[in-house]
């Protein structure tokens, strides 16, 4: 019999009947654990950005295979014991994450927050903006968020370059950075922050591309310098559209706040509806695999 850990009682009923072999227990790590969870073999964590509690596995000696929610692992890596299995939530916020890469480019792209401006003004003033057909994209990183944003761009006329840890067919290696950065328009962050990528795009690689350019964060806060994208965004030639921040949350007094040409959400690239049953899907498949003794999707090596 294998027990399997649900941190809410939500993604227990969304998981259905567990297969034959499986027990659950819900337990959200507060409180006093039940005898069970001591036999827990399989945890699915709750969804969140923040930093696990370390306390949580100690309460599982018996502990196989963590599966989160997310795609992001940054905070997971120094926590898993050596004999647990490090799985991603890679699929189930993609989409929504490219989407709203996609919506924040097309925002400053067609100027829709002057528009609202306007809107809120009650003026009707009719201008020209520019467009995304033509336009060269860098999509650092090459796994689902950044493939589901060339998809997209596509449709647009947008040609895109690939940038990822490792070269490979279509895709150029991280140290090719800089001498790729100058020849694109718009700049996708979609890559996990490890220490390859920490402040990855600093100062001098903001300065190389092109005035008027774009750049969007979808990834972490900490890929990119905070400090050198404001000397870009106060001389007005950089935009930037920014779904995460360094520091996050971003405090009320950040000059990044009140910075021009900058449209900022907070973190909410995977919180749209429907993710649950995304997710479940996903767990559903890996427990197949785990009680089949087949190997799992998803594995986390190196940071990603």
């Amino acid at each position: 019999m294998v027990t399997v850990c649900v941190s809410t009682s939500e993604m227990l009923d969304l998981l259905g009947d567990p297969p034959d072999g499986v027990r659950t227990v819900v337990w959200d790590g507060s409180g006093e654990p039940a005898a069970a969870v001591a036999d827990v073999e399989f945890y699915l964590p709750q969804y969140t950005v923040g930093p696990p509690d370390p306390g949580i596995l100690t309460a599982m000696p018996r502990l196989r295979v963590i599966q989160l929610m997310s795609a992001g692992v940054g905070p997971w890596l120094s926590i898993v014991p050596d004999n647990v299995v490090l799985c991603s939530g890679r699929g189930v916020h993609g989409g929504s994450t490219a989407e709203l890469a996609v919506a924040g480019l097309l925002s400053l792209v067609r100027e829709l927050p002057r528009m609202y401006a306007g809107q809120a003004a009650h003026e009707w003033i009719r201008t020209r903006t520019d467009g995304l057909a033509g336009k060269r994209a860098l999509i650092v990183g090459a796994g689902d968020i950044g493939r589901r944003v060339a998809t997209a761009l596509d449709v647009f006329d947008v040609s895109t370059t690939f940038v990822a840890r490792t070269a490979r067919d279509g895709v150029h290696a991280l140290a090719e950075l800089p001498a790729l950065i100058g020849r694109h328009d718009v700049l996708v962050l979609a890559v996990p922050d490890t220490p390859q990528t920490h402040r990855l795009v600093d100062a001098a690689l903001l300065s190389a591309l092109p005035d008027g350019a774009i750049v969007v964060n979808i990834a972490r806060g900490t890929i990119l310098d905070t400090d050198a994208l404001l000397v870009e965004l106060n001389a007005g030639r950089l935009k930037a559209f920014l779904d995460v921040t360094d520091p996050e949350p971003l405090p009320a007094d950040h000059p990044l706040w009140d910075a021009p040409n900058v449209l900022i959400t907070p973190h909410i690239g995977g919180g749209t509806t429907g993710w649950q049953g995304r997710a479940a899907a996903l767990v559903r498949a890996q427990l197949h695999r785990y009680l089949a003794g087949e190997p799992l999707a998803n594995i986390v090596a190196d940071g990603y």
